[in-house]
Formats: C-alpha cells, sequence, structure tokens
C-alpha cells in the first residue's frame, strides 16, 4: 500500500514551505480581526491560493479548483509552522458557503468579497432566551410594512455581536405557521438604529457574548436569504458549517504540536513531561484522536468534491468530537505545567500568555455552545445511526 501524496503533491508542499518560510514574520500575532496585518495577511494568503482557494475570483476568493489533498498539505503546513492560516469566525466559515450555495447573485457579490477581505465583521442571531437547544421556538417577529421589515425581540449569547458590522438573524415572520415553517434568515446592519447590545462575561471572564434586543427595527425587505418563511432551510445549512467550523482539524493538529513543544520543556520532578510515562500516554491517546478527527475530515471533504450528497454520520460527529477533544488537550497542557497551570490572568510565570487556562474554559464553553454535547448525540443517534427519537414528555390538560 503506498500512502505517498505523489511528486506533483510533494513539489506543492515545497511551495507551501516556502511560502510560509519567507513570509512568516508578516503574519498576525494576537492582533484584532481588524487590524490592518490581519487583513493583509488575508490578502497575501488568497492571491496564493492558502484562502478562499475555491472561492470564484469574482467574490473576492483565489478561483482555485477543488483538490482535496492540496487543501489537506496547506493545513498541515501551516499547523507545523505554528502559522495563523486565512481568516474564519461567523461571517467567513458560516455565512460565506451558504450564501455560495443559497444567495442571489446580487447577495454573493455585495458581500462576500469584503467578508473574505475581514472588511466585513458578522455576527450570528439564533439563540433566544427561550429558544436555545430548541431554536425553531424563537419568537423575535418581523412583519412587513411596505418595503421593510419591522423586528422586535432578542437574542442571547450572540458571539462578536459589539465587534460586527452586520448580523445573519432568523425571526419569525409567519406567526400562525407551524414553528419550523414561519422563520424567514435576515441580513441587516448591526448599527440600525433600533438595536441595543449588552455584553455577558463568560468563563474566561471576557465579554465574548452578548444580548442582543432589537425595538422597531426596520431592514429593507430584499435583504432576505432562500424565501420568505423558509429561513429553516437556510438555518440548517449555516449549522453545519458552525459545526464543521468548531471542529477545525488543523486547528488541532497545531495545537498538539505546541502541546508537544510544552512537555518538552516543562519538567515534574526534574524529568522532561515527555519522558514521563503517564503524561506520554495521554499524549498518544490525543495525538491518536487528532489524527482520527483529521481523517473524518477528508473523508467529507473527499465526498462533497465527488458529488457524494450527504456526509451524514462523518459530519455529524464532527462538533462533539472536536470540542471534546480540544477540551482535554488543554487541560493535558495544564496538567504538565503543575502548579502553574493553576494560574488565570497575568502573572510572571504565565506559559503562552495563559493560552491555555484561557483556551481550557473557552472549549468547555464550546461543548456548550453550538449544540451541547447532549443535542448533538441526539442528532447523531436519530439521524446518523437511524434510531428511535427521543420521546416527548405530555403536559397533563390544563397545566
Amino acid at each position: 500500500m503506498d500512502l505517498s501524496y505523489g511528486p506533483q503533491y510533494d513539489a506543492f508542499r515545497e511551495e507551501v514551505r516556502d511560502f510560509i518560510a519567507t513570509h512568516r514574520d508578516q503574519a498576525p500575532r494576537g492582533q484584532g480581526i481588524r487590524s490592518e496585518p490581519v487583513k493583509r495577511w488575508q490578502k497575501l494568503l488568497i492571491e496564493h491560493g492558502y484562502a478562499a482557494r475555491t472561492i470564484p475570483v469574482e467574490y473576492g476568493g483565489h478561483g482555485g479548483e477543488p483538490d482535496i489533498l492540496k487543501a489537506r498539505i496547506i493545513g498541515e503546513e501551516f499547523a507545523a509552522a505554528q502559522v495563523p492560516g486565512g481568516l474564519g469566525g461567523q461571517g467567513v466559515s458560516m455565512l460565506v458557503p451558504t450564501l455560495l450555495e443559497l444567495g442571489t447573485e446580487e447577495q454573493k457579490r455585495e458581500f462576500i468579497p469584503p467578508t473574505l477581505a475581514g472588511d466585513m465583521v458578522w455576527c450570528q442571531g439564533y439563540s433566544e432566551p427561550g429558544a436555545g437547544s430548541d431554536l425553531a421556538s424563537l419568537r423575535t417577529s418581523a412583519v412587513l410594512d411596505g418595503d421593510e421589515w419591522v423586528i422586535n425581540g432578542s437574542k442571547i449569547w450572540t458571539s462578536t455581536a459589539h465587534l460586527a458590522d452586520w448580523i445573519f438573524c432568523l425571526v419569525r415572520t409567519e406567526p400562525d405557521a407551524k414553528k419550523h415553517q414561519g422563520i424567514s434568515f435576515l441580513l441587516f446592519r448591526m448599527d440600525t438604529p433600533g438595536i441595543e447590545i449588552r455584553p455577558l462575561v463568560d468563563m474566561t471572564m471576557a465579554s465574548n457574548f452578548n444580548e442582543v434586543f432589537f425595538t422597531d427595527v426596520r431592514v429593507p425587505k430584499d435583504q432576505i436569504v432562500g424565501q420568505r418563511g423558509e429561513g429553516w432551510h437556510v438555518a440548517n445549512a449555516i449549522l453545519g458549517h458552525e459545526r464543521d467550523s468548531l471542529g477545525d482539524p488543523n486547528a488541532s493538529l497545531a495545537r498538539v504540536n505546541r502541546l508537544v513543544e510544552l512537555m518538552k520543556t516543562e519538567t515534574v520532578d526534574g524529568q522532561r513531561a515527555i519522558d514521563n510515562p503517564a503524561f506520554r500516554d495521554r499524549l498518544i491517546k490525543i495525538q491518536a484522536r487528532v489524527t482520527a478527527l483529521r481523517m473524518n475530515d477528508m473523508r467529507i471533504l473527499s465526498s462533497r468534491i465527488n458529488g457524494r450528497g450527504d456526509t451524514g454520520l462523518a459530519r455529524l460527529i464532527t462538533k462533539l468530537q472536536a470540542t471534546e477533544l480540544r477540551h482535554d488537550l488543554e487541560g493535558l497542557g495544564i496538567d504538565i505545567m503543575g502548579e502553574f497551570g493553576l494560574m488565570f490572568g497575568k502573572g510572571p510565570h504565565l506559559r503562552d500568555q495563559g493560552s491555555w487556562q484561557n483556551h481550557y474554559m473557552y472549549f468547555l464553553g464550546l461543548i456548550i455552545g453550538g449544540g451541547t454535547s447532549q443535542i448533538q448525540k441526539n442528532i447523531i443517534s436519530e439521524r446518523g445511526l437511524g434510531m428511535p427519537r427521543e420521546p416527548k414528555a405530555v403536559m397533563p390538560a390544563g397545566s
């Protein structure tokens, strides 16, 4: 069995390595998503085909042909060099592929290029105080008044709402329809009059989430993706891309490479952590899980590129496996550091600016966010394995 990529791909790998060696000093380190270094790096990556590789040129992408092995090589080499890849987030990773599939030509040309360039930042208006795991129960309303939608209601757990230029938002436009059938998918600016943003402090002690309130917010009626009342179909496309983005195997590979470096420098009773049998055993198990995640991702990519339709179970397990893996990976980093691993915030003895502690808490949150692990297991069992649906509680009459 020959598992080598072949001369063509070996040459491409060298090309990627040469790019990284030449340009790594331009890679942004810790700058915000709106910073000029981040935008310049994104532009450089798109020009060379290392970001937005298969997105058409007319929409701001590189315009390359799909190639699963080249995509894998790019991910591997950027992860090995611990150099950041292209922009991600809710706009690039979630909305862009959805617009490519379901948006109008005008929407593609208006929204995709500035999103890919980092000039247009997005947030997602999905969850509500009474509609989290049961998202179809959302109550934020949009009523058509002439040429505008008038929106009232609220959203919660809205990541980056305080930084976003635009929001893609689920609203109920058909109040008398069944709950899955009366929803529409709107796009509108976050500086529209009537929008109020209130920060929420998460487990990392940062305000990454927000509550967003809408009071008579007026939105042009053509800023809708898909048809009126058919937003649930668009929502599910977005949710699929969200779960994929939370399970990025390249990010996990980069992090496990950093973990190996940490284990080579941290000591336990005068012995390198990587020479400790217990720690090494945990590392190997995590490396195996990262490898499995990467192979599953290749299976999904291969199915899409070869037109095999729904990837079924392979895609359903991604978010569950990836977020729990990252939480365990970060936890091993904390254990390796011993008493220094208990530090949080600022201090002279922090390793990697406290990223291990921060990521440990962050991925604990992601086990809940984007669909809890318990919800994901139900989805896997019912949709992926064909098991009976979970029974619904029947409320007594008059209750």
